[in-house]
């Protein structure tokens, strides 16, 4: 058994830093200072091939657990991922398929163990005991809920009140989360502050088969780069797999109203040395771009090492701040067309961004220090340097 730390400063650290709710408190705190290793509990649909930085907060705080000696167990939900969570929906979320769901896995545990130690884990999919479950078993569990209870979440409300669709589906994914819980009998489960519902399905559930009710916590939700919810489809999201220049770049675009948030939640940066940041910059004692810079740094550090970070930041004061073209331009070869080019060897995932990016302006053709925006979709790949977006240069030969 793991040597267990009960460390009071860091078990405070761990019950309030970027929390937004524990249910129960003190039952909590009292056993993680009774000496006994708890199971603990996340579970991840992989609903997407990236994890962003946003969802990084919980296996932060995962790992916090971890290196107090706590039994971590990380459920991959390969069969709720097909049902679709509900939670903070606006809308019904589609089923997903178990074809996409396999190819989203191929580098989530490569993902993850840049946050969480891999040999100190026990990986759970949760389709081996979800699938097991007859209908007779299924009814029994629907019966701990009712139909007010579900109508009454607040996402399900909304739609409800507009006349949009809530499919019987969506009611039954907390009773699948919350018998997760049962399945490896958890002390303790951790997830978003959208979660808190089937977080605490899962007492529900426990106490119907006669288990301990697990404690809950959840973490802070973390807004995009922009301000607005963090979301893939509006490009405002910072992946922890980005390339370290990339990661940079998207890091110095963030709103500055959320500078201090992003390192309470995303950084190990001290609390004190954060308070004093919020209070210089509303006091205007410090330009928020300088703040931004060590922000992106100290992120970019923690996914890619101090070497790539010293790196990402010269390459970025470099290109954006002093307008030079950064030295260690990605070279590619030609191909047929300059859509095809940058699709096959990656610079753009495809041929529809590309050519989102040719209607916004923003492919240029860099020479003599002047930009020449690319206008037409169906253009040559002429050799030359390339901008492509906000912050990537590439060079055809």
């Amino acid at each position: 058994m793991s040597h267990i730390i009960i460390d009071e400063k860091r078990i405070n650290n761990l019950l309030e830093r970027g929390v937004e709710d524990i249910f129960v408190k003190e039952n909590l705190k009292k056993k993680l200072m009774s000496g006994k290793q708890l199971r603990i509990k996340l579970g991840f649909d992989p609903t997407g091939s990236k994890i962003h930085i946003g969802r990084a907060i919980v296996l932060r705080k995962l790992r916090e657990f971890q290196d107090l000696g706590h039994k971590i167990f990380f459920i991959v939900g390969d069969f709720t991922a097909q049902v679709g969570d509900p939670s903070d929906k606006l809308e019904k979320r589609p089923m997903l398929k178990k074809e996409q769901i396999k190819e989203n896995l191929k580098t989530y545990k490569k993902q993850v163990g840049k946050i969480i130690d891999l040999k100190k884990v026990k990986f759970c999919y949760n389709s081996k005991w979800l699938k097991k479950l007859d209908f007779q078993e299924i009814s029994e569990l629907a019966e701990s809920f009712s139909v007010q209870q579900m109508s009454a979440r607040r996402n399900f409300k909304d739609r409800i009140e507009k006349g949009d669709e809530v499919s019987l589906r969506e009611f039954l994914y907390p009773l699948m989360q919350g018998y997760d819980s049962v399945a490896i009998k958890a002390d303790v489960e951790i997830g978003g502050f959208d979660q808190l519902f089937n977080l605490k399905a899962g007492r529900v559930i426990q106490k119907h088969y006669g288990q301990n009710e697990q404690d809950v916590l959840t973490c802070q939700m973390l807004e995009g780069t922009d301000g607005r919810k963090m979301s893939t489809s509006w490009g405002n999201i910072v992946t922890i797999v980005d390339e370290s220049n990339d990661m940079f770049g998207k890091l110095m675009a963030v709103h500055d109203s959320l500078i201090t948030k992003y390192f309470k939640l995303c950084t190990d940066t001290d609390l004190s040395e954060i308070l004093k940041m919020d209070n210089d910059i509303k006091e205007g004692k410090v330009n928020p771009r300088d703040l931004k810079m060590k922000l992106a740094y100290e992120i970019v550090k923690i996914y890619h090492g101090e070497k790539k970070a010293k790196e990402a930041e010269e390459n970025f004061i470099k290109t954006f701040q002093k307008k030079e073209i950064p030295d260690n331009l990605e070279e590619i070869k030609a191909d047929h067309g300059l859509g095809n080019t940058l699709v096959i060897n990656k610079i753009v995932s495809s041929m529809s961004e590309y050519r989102r990016l040719i209607e916004e302006g923003a492919i240029k053709k860099l020479s003599d220090n002047k930009e020449a925006k690319i206008t037409d979709t169906k253009a040559e790949a002429d050799k030359g340097i390339y901008k492509v977006g906000k912050r990537r240069f590439v060079k055809i030969i």
